[in-house]
């Protein structure tokens, strides 16, 4: 399977999210994170992407006769680089937009059905905004937005931290002005 196979399924998906930040979990411990989703099928998931070299053993012990296996995110299988997501067609895209959606949906349900959530104490947010922005704008803003948040993509768990998502999307929403090659002079 390839890695936007492999990637654009909201299961998968999900675990990849929750390994983020230099995690070490056994399959139990992501079960428990995942508390939506059956034990069979984050099983299921996690072999698939430890077959693929997505999650790589951490480590392993035996636990009541079976053994247990630590796994941790592997950061350059986990991921789709720009050349792939490039060449991948319109299909693909509506394809891994949907999966996106679908892990997110699922994501926010599950804080939601804690005890205790508090979107306004915890400062969820959803909110979409309209900008109007030439190609340069544009650009500036993507790295802009890219250094922000890269450099916080290596901090670890800790006590004080609280494991956040964060899910920009970006699209015209409406045809931009004509370009260069399309004005008639």
């Amino acid at each position: 399977m390839n890695t936007v196979d492999l990637l654009l399924h909201p299961v998968r998906l999900r675990v990849v999210h929750t390994m983020t930040g230099g995690r070490t979990l056994t399959t139990a411990q992501l079960c428990d994170l995942l508390p939506d989703v059956s034990k069979a099928t984050v099983y299921r998931h996690v072999g698939l992407l430890a077959d693929a070299g997505v999650l790589e053993v951490e480590g392993e012990q035996r636990v009541r006769g079976a053994v247990e296996r630590r796994y941790r995110l592997n950061r350059t299988r986990s991921v789709i680089d720009a050349d792939t997501a490039a060449s991948v067609s319109l299909d693909d895209h509506r394809r891994a937009f949907a999966v996106a959606m679908a892990a997110l949906l699922a994501e926010f349900n599950a804080y939601l059905d804690r005890d205790h959530a508090d979107p306004t104490a915890d400062l969820a947010g959803y909110r979409q905004h309209a900008l109007w922005l030439s190609q340069d704008e544009l650009m500036e803003m993507i790295v802009e937005m890219r250094s922000v948040i890269v450099s916080r993509m290596g901090n670890t768990p800790s006590p004080e931290r609280t494991r956040h998502l964060i899910s920009p999307i970006l699209f015209p929403a409406e045809e931009g002005p004509p370009g260069p090659a399309d004005k008639q002079g």
